[in-house]
């Protein structure tokens, strides 16, 4: 992250970053790399789990929003938005993670089950 940073310069973060998430990871210049690369990771997670490689989808679609309680969370937008394959009873978590050289991320789509009806009982 930090080579494409250097070689591209602005230009790159503002091209895979939304205004946002730019002054969060921007907010401590010591941890700007790692805070970057996490959020990259989170969106290439993204693409992966709701089925976006094909779409084509920009990568400020995709925003990495980071809560009062610190926690993350994902918003979509533009073609992300209208073609992921999640659907309005999923609960989306993610999971991002630094240290040094390395950014990890884990998006998951939770299908809420407790609405559903138990099966009828087979009769005897």
């Amino acid at each position: 992250m930090q080579e494409s940073i250097t070689t591209f310069g602005d230009r790159f973060v503002r091209r895979i970053f939304t205004a946002d998430e730019i002054a969060f990871a921007s907010s401590e210049q010591a941890l700007a790399t790692e805070r970057f690369a996490a959020r990259f990771a989170a969106k290439e997670a993204a693409i992966k789990a709701f089925g976006l490689a094909h779409v084509g989808v920009d990568w400020r679609d995709i925003e990495v929003e980071r809560q009062r309680d610190g926690q993350c969370s994902l918003r979509l937008h533009g073609r992300a938005a209208l073609h992921a394959r999640v659907s309005s009873d999923e609960d989306v978590a993610i999971s991002l993670s630094h240290d040094g050289d390395y950014a990890v991320a884990i998006v998951t789509a939770l299908k809420d089950t407790s609405s559903r009806k138990s099966p009828e009982p087979e009769p005897k």
